[in-house]
């Protein structure tokens, strides 16, 4: 049984320390590690290895890089003008895969959640202020989550933004295009009425 064999178990346990993967997926993981070849699995070690040692924040947006600089930051066409700050970096890979998006990017690195103690010095938001401060900044997009956290820090950061000068403006949220409007929340719904433009 799998469950008599400790160094399985160790494996399916790091596995298990992944975000978002349960017990029965970190048991899979471990097996198919268990199941590769010497080389296979040796690479495999290698490859985390790697992403450990060269992957590292982009020191002007915090997006990830294995550069002295990050792939969008590096763009000389992507309008600098404009910032679209995300919580995290899964967002700008969501965001760059719509290929609409051509501005620069502002990485928190989390939101502003009182009740889990993370408090605005807890993420990127003194490097965002000091950003839009020292360079033509004229739009900041805000993106991140509609959660109640999520609109928090929304509201706390177009509170510090807008005596800059600068336009503030929020991700419009709304339908996922085939839904029905009968399925929807009222939190979607009312996002999807304030987000409306012309046609």
């Amino acid at each position: 049984m799998a469950d008599y064999i400790e160094s399985l178990q160790k494996l399916a346990e790091q596995f298990g320390r992944l975000q978002g993967v349960g017990r029965k997926s970190a048991m899979r993981m471990a097996f198919s590690v268990v199941e590769m070849d010497v080389s296979d699995a040796a690479d495999f070690a290698a490859a985390i290895m790697e992403a450990k040692e060269k992957i590292h924040a982009c020191p002007i947006c915090g997006n990830l890089t294995d550069e002295d600089v990050c792939t969008v930051c590096n763009d000389d066409s992507r309008d600098r003008r404009i910032v679209c700050v995300v919580e995290d970096v899964k967002a700008v890979m969501s965001i760059e895969k719509v290929r609409e998006y051509k501005g620069v990017y502002h990485v928190l690195g989390g939101v502003i959640s009182p009740v889990n103690g993370i408090t605005p010095d807890k993420i990127r938001f003194r490097e965002l202020i000091e950003r839009v401060g020292n360079d033509d900044v004229e739009e900041v997009i805000i993106a991140t989550n509609p959660t109640p956290d999520g609109e928090v820090t929304a509201m706390y950061i177009s509170k510090y933004l807008k005596p800059l000068g600068v336009k503030v403006t929020r991700l419009a949220y709304g339908i996922p295009v085939g839904s029905d409007l009968e399925y929807a929340d009222e939190v979607t719904l009312g996002r999807a009425i304030e987000g409306r433009r012309d046609v």
